[in-house]
């Protein structure tokens, strides 16, 4: 099971950390994703538990930083400089084996109910 907090209201510019705890092993990897009212789901961002190698969309990349915590079997996801675009249910998501592209959402395993971001203009 896999948790998420964090999402609230925020105006532009500002900042969140989201929080996601996995109940036990959190497996290979964590992903964040998003989706906003009307559009696909995408990925934003993934963190691999062995040697901490991350991933980033480009529409994350040098805003947002994830991390962890194995210890906690917890991931984070500061994300910064906030912006209306930014706004939509934030899932993450265990992948429990290897895979080439942490990009796939379909590829993963487990997912959370989703914690909503909503950035205000």
């Amino acid at each position: 099971q896999l948790v998420e907090s964090g999402g609230q209201l925020v105006q532009a510019g500002g900042s969140l950390r989201l929080s996601c705890t996995a109940s036990r092993y959190a497996g290979y990897a964590v992903g964040w994703f998003r989706e906003a009212p009307g559009k696909d789901r995408e990925f934003v961002s993934a963190l691999v538990w062995s040697g901490g190698s991350s991933v980033y969309a480009d529409s994350a990349a040098g805003r947002f930083v994830i991390s962890g915590d194995s210890a906690k079997n917890s991931v984070y996801l500061q994300m910064n400089r906030l912006t209306p675009e930014d706004t939509a249910m934030y899932y993450c998501a265990a992948v429990m084996q290897y895979i080439d592209d942490l990009q796939r959402d379909y590829e993963y395993n487990f997912w959370g109910q989703g914690t909503q971001v909503t950035v205000s203009s």
